[in-house]
């Protein structure tokens, strides 16, 4: 009967000893949403209600148990070994025992696996709550006695506390600091990457896109001046009807002979309009053309998502800290960043990023080093040059006379056509990392 008690009273306790870690190890963001589907998960957030309670309750528990199978423990040591030595071999076996079949195994599995333990914890805790509520209720009512004696030693209390919070600042830690469960972007980005096995990659893909938002400007994503298809008003308005007629895209900037002096935005499908006119004239184009809407190259575009939205505006010509037009940027830019690729466009047949059978790709000198990153898996620096050729430029220090190689990051290099200022086609290999060799 000994025997059986003790084994019972482990069992017990090792049930303690697993509901405190399962408890405290429940993901409170998870919670919150099992709740409405699960009573184990509204129990347990009901107990969590009430940490103090919950915890005063296990330690209750627990030291009971433990305190009990000392004594049984001893109780068998004497019988088995004598009365002398029956403290020293009961110690030695019971902490062992508790160590290994009541705290390390039973915490271990409640850790792994909190809600499954702590779930079906909540069966048995929260009856235990009310059955032991007087005997959790003394214990907190103790503070009734503990107050004026916090009153009369208050100077001393004030001191210890001033010490310690004095230590505490020392070590580098602030002792005022309250705790804060929220998550920032890089914390929540691994939580999407985490549970990626529970949703789709396009899901997973557009909750990281989201977050993307924040670090990435305006300029990273823009179309770049050298590809901006425009309007110059001095040209003769047949040509200008013919460039808007052949146009790929639905909105095109009006500039008077430099794509600097933009004058107005033109929507396509403002074109009937004019087409319909006896004579189309220069300041009828002007006439159905937009107020331009400009923006700084360093906005993030999660500022500049709400701009958007605020000024009901979807096209923006992107300027630097000298006025000069570096870009357009659109609505649609910023939603494929979230999204992907939504929209086709014959301007975009051409593949920048080109894969080739040895695992190299030849990528056009303007594609932008975030694209490339997307559409190959590599991670070059998005710190510097945005473009593949700016890469090049920035290593080189130079204009190249002819094809050259070079190697940054692990990623080789070659040019494979240059074109007076600019790197038209360069091919990109990744380089094979040697492994790390082991110490032993």
């Amino acid at each position: 009967m000994l025997w059986l008690t003790l084994f019972i009273l482990l069992l017990v306790s090792a049930f303690f000893s697993g509901s405190e870690t399962g408890m405290m190890s429940l993901n409170r963001y998870r919670l919150r949403h099992q709740r409405k589907k699960s009573a184990g998960a509204r129990r347990a957030a009901k107990l969590l209600a009430t940490p103090d309670r919950l915890i005063g309750l296990i330690l209750i528990g627990n030291n009971a148990v433990n305190i009990l199978a000392a004594i049984i423990a001893n109780a068998l040591a004497i019988i088995y070994v004598g009365e002398a030595a029956a403290p020293w071999v009961a110690t030695a076996t019971l902490t062992i025992l508790v160590l290994v079949f009541a705290e390390v195994t039973p915490k271990t599995i409640a850790a792994q696996y909190p809600e499954w333990f702590a779930f079906k914890a909540s069966h048995i805790l929260k009856p235990l709550l009310t059955i032991f509520w007087p005997l959790v209720w003394v214990a907190f009512k103790a503070s009734h006695i503990l107050k004026p004696l916090l009153t009369i030693f208050w100077p001393l209390v004030w001191a210890i506390n001033k010490l310690t919070n004095g230590l505490v600042k020392l070590l580098g830690f602030d002792p005022n600091s309250s705790r804060d469960d929220g998550l920032d972007t890089e914390e929540l980005r691994s939580v999407v990457d985490l549970s990626g096995h529970k949703m789709s990659d396009s899901h997973q893909g557009m909750l990281k896109g989201i977050l993307d938002l924040e670090n990435v400007a305006v300029e990273d994503i823009m179309i770049p001046r050298s590809e901006i298809n425009g309007l110059d008003i001095q040209d003769d308005p047949d040509v200008l009807m013919a460039k808007l007629f052949k146009c790929e895209y639905t909105r095109m900037p009006i500039y008077d002979g430099d794509i600097n002096n933009i004058i107005g935005i033109f929507h396509i499908r403002k074109a009937n309009h004019l087409a319909r006119a006896e004579k189309v004239t220069h300041a009828a184009i002007k006439r159905f053309a937009e107020e331009p809407y400009y923006i700084p190259e360093s906005t993030m575009l999660t500022t500049q998502l709400l701009n958007f939205k605020k000024t009901r505006n979807r096209f923006a010509v992107v300027v630097d800290e000298y006025g000069d037009v570096k870009g357009l940027v659109t609505l649609e830019d910023i939603l494929e960043e979230i999204v992907g690729d939504f929209t086709t466009n014959t301007a975009d047949e051409a593949d920048e990023i080109l894969a080739r059978g040895d695992s190299s790709y030849l990528i056009d000198g303007v594609a932008t080093i975030r694209e490339i990153n997307k559409a190959t898996g590599w991670s070059l620096s998005t710190d510097g040059p945005k473009t593949l050729n700016g890469l090049a430029l920035e290593q080189l220090e130079s204009i190249p006379d002819g094809n050259v190689s070079f190697v940054v990051n692990g990623y080789r290099f070659e040019t494979e056509e240059i074109n007076g200022t600019m790197i038209k086609k360069i091919v990109v290999t990744p380089m094979k990392r040697k492994p790390v060799e082991s110490d032993e």
